[in-house]
């Protein structure tokens, strides 16, 4: 398993199959999942898996595995993907963690490590992170990651139009 950076309390490594069952404790929480307006099936999962590991050989980044250092648990995901939004393609921060996880600042961490990823390793000028309009939470982290709102959008997802913000952060 690859390691791709480190925190103070985490590690990201790239997923692999292995991963399936971790990564449906997150994926198919109802309660994680709510933005999305549903839980995922095992094909879903799966599907979702298998985009990773493609984009790693891809892009060189995608979602990566959230590891507690302290006892080497997968807690989440988070990492780097490219995003269709407003008629162009963004660099997204993404995160997704347990429920049990929540609230204790490991988002943040993970997702300000990715932010470092982003500008020191992939040269980037500028990242985002799209959110819905109700999910505060993911909001929080947006801005403890020094970003801030630049636009919004409808995104059709799952039959549902979701009002989502563009958060942003240059380098």
């Amino acid at each position: 398993m690859k390691r791709i950076l480190e925190t103070e309390r985490l590690y990201l490594r790239e997923m692999t199959a292995d991963d399936f069952a971790d990564l449906a404790l997150i994926l198919q929480d109802t309660e994680v999942m709510y933005a999305y307006e549903h839980a995922f099936s095992d094909a879903e999962v799966q599907a979702w898996l298998d985009k990773q590991m493609a984009n790693y050989h891809k892009l060189g980044f995608g979602l990566w595995a959230v590891v507690l250092k302290e006892n080497d648990v997968m807690i989440g995901q988070c990492g780097l993907t490219m995003q269709p939004v407003l008629d162009r393609e963004v660099l997204e921060i993404g995160y997704l963690l347990q429920r049990a996880y929540w609230h204790q600042g490991y988002a943040s961490e993970a997702a300000k490590a990715c932010k470092a990823y982003a500008f020191s390793v992939l040269g980037a000028d500028e990242v985002y992170s799209i959110i819905r309009d109700t999910n505060r939470a993911s909001q929080r982290v947006a801005e403890a990651n020094g970003m801030q709102i630049v636009d919004t959008f409808i995104k059709h997802y799952y039959n549902i139009d979701m009002p989502h913000y563009l958060y942003m952060v240059k380098n």
